[in-house]
């Protein structure tokens, strides 16, 4: 959430640095200011009301000991009428404050000035490539004919346990994503990041905490029961940690990795582009997470873009990294990479980690802070990455490593796998 102080301070240049976003702030930023004066003047009446009421309230002590009592019931007459009003004005205040936060939660985070200019994927940079794109000898197929074909993931038994979206993976399968898992936190934890083990649901506060609520309500799985909310990425539980945390310095950074599954919802999400693990509602993914002083985190992103390239390689996969332009942007992101990998079979680039920067915005919601010098509270920085999402990094694995006998592991999961070919 943006602050007010940036709002007021910095009108015109929210307002252009949204357009790059493609989001038209004009209207709702005037909203805002006025909001705010209007909350700024109810805030001073009532404080001047609550004063006379106390001066007056002292009068009818000193009226009682004259024993004037005209004067004193006058006075308690006036401190009735003020207690009103002092109501009356709560309320106001109240109303204005909550129409005020309903405002600011609906404007996306600021874009860095690093943003590229664009509104799709299409217009999105790319900034270094890697890896050699594979030349698959005879017939090759796809990972769903693949994972049909060596019976280690079932598309067709989810469907029947759950629905479309949930696949059950089955032998070598499962030893893979479990492989996956273990390799992902070990290098996460090698680089110096420590291990959590999360909830798998959330309540409200920190869904908002982390910008998912209200802006992707529709996109998570919701237990209406007991509001909770199945978590659609490690980043919401771990990031809110530290909600309501005030941070020493010494404390920083905080560096924490974790692996949960995730569920999204994906509504609207049909076509050729889905089959298999393309996009799933039950996945598994290792995420990485960071809170920064904010002069520290722009180097700290590069550390963490850095960082999944290296697993990347690791894996050999063939990828590039793209710097997404506004348009194609996250609604509390300031800068985000995206990592992709070339799938040879589908002769495609498969998305499979975002590593963002969220700067203030997160933070401000959270109430996630550090004390300085000066003893005064300020707002930190949040990232998180995905180091990684496993669903396409299989399929890129299973596809770019067939052959007519079987589908080779790299040699960096071999000793996760305990094997080296699937056949």
């Amino acid at each position: 959430m943006l602050t007010l102080k940036i709002i007021r301070e910095q009108t015109a240049t929210v307002v252009e640095r949204l357009a790059v976003k493609g989001f038209d702030a004009k209207a709702i930023v005037a909203e805002i200011v006025a909001l705010d004066d209007e909350r700024k003047a109810t805030q001073t009446a009532l404080d001047a009301n609550l004063a006379q009421q106390n001066a007056t309230a002292k009068e009818i002590g000193a009226l009682v000991k004259q024993s004037s009592k005209e004067a004193a019931e006058a006075a308690k007459a006036s401190v009735a009428e003020l207690k009103a009003l002092s109501l009356e004005l709560a309320q106001k205040l109240e109303a204005a404050e909550r129409s005020l936060r309903d405002k600011l939660v609906l404007l996306p985070n600021l874009p860095s000035e690093q943003v590229p200019a664009g509104k799709t994927a299409e217009d999105n940079v790319v900034a270094r490539q890697g890896g050699s794109i594979p030349t698959l000898a005879g017939s090759t197929a796809p990972h769903w004919e693949l994972a049909k074909k060596y019976d280690i993931i079932d598309f067709e038994l989810g469907n029947k346990l759950t629905g479309a979206g949930f696949p059950v993976y089955k032998g070598k399968g499962a030893k893979l994503q479990r492989a996956l898992i273990s390799f992902f936190l070990d290098e996460n934890t090698a680089a110096g990041y420590r291990e959590v083990m999360p909830p798998h649901m959330v309540n409200a506060a920190s869904g908002f905490g982390t910008g998912q609520l209200p802006d992707k309500e529709g996109q998570m799985y919701h237990a209406t029961a007991d509001d909770f909310y199945l978590i659609p990425t490690a980043e919401v539980p771990v990031t809110n940690i530290y909600r309501d945390v005030i941070l020493n310095v010494a404390e920083l950074p905080v560096m924490l990795t974790a692996y949960t599954p995730c569920f999204r919802r994906e509504a609207g999400s049909y076509g050729k582009d889905v089959r298999g693990l393309n996009r799933l509602h039950q996945f598994d993914k290792v995420e990485i997470v960071r809170i920064e002083l904010p002069e520290n985190s722009y180097a700290a992103l590069e550390s963490m873009v850095a960082h999944v390239e290296s697993i990347v390689k690791k894996l050999a996969l063939p990828y590039r990294i793209l710097k997404l332009c506004g348009g194609d942007m996250s609604f509390a992101s300031a800068l985000t990479f995206d990592f992709e990998v070339y799938s040879a079979a589908q002769q495609k680039w498969l998305e499979v980690s975002s590593v963002s920067n969220f700067e203030c915005f997160q933070a401000n919601r959270l109430k996630c802070r550090y004390r300085a010098e000066d003893k005064k509270t300020h707002l930190l920085h949040t990232l998180n990455g995905s180091s990684l999402a496993l669903p396409r990094i299989v399929a890129a694995l299973l596809e770019n490593n067939q052959t007519e006998k079987g589908i080779h592991i790299p040699p960096a999961l071999q000793s996760y796998t305990g094997f080296d070919v699937i056949c």
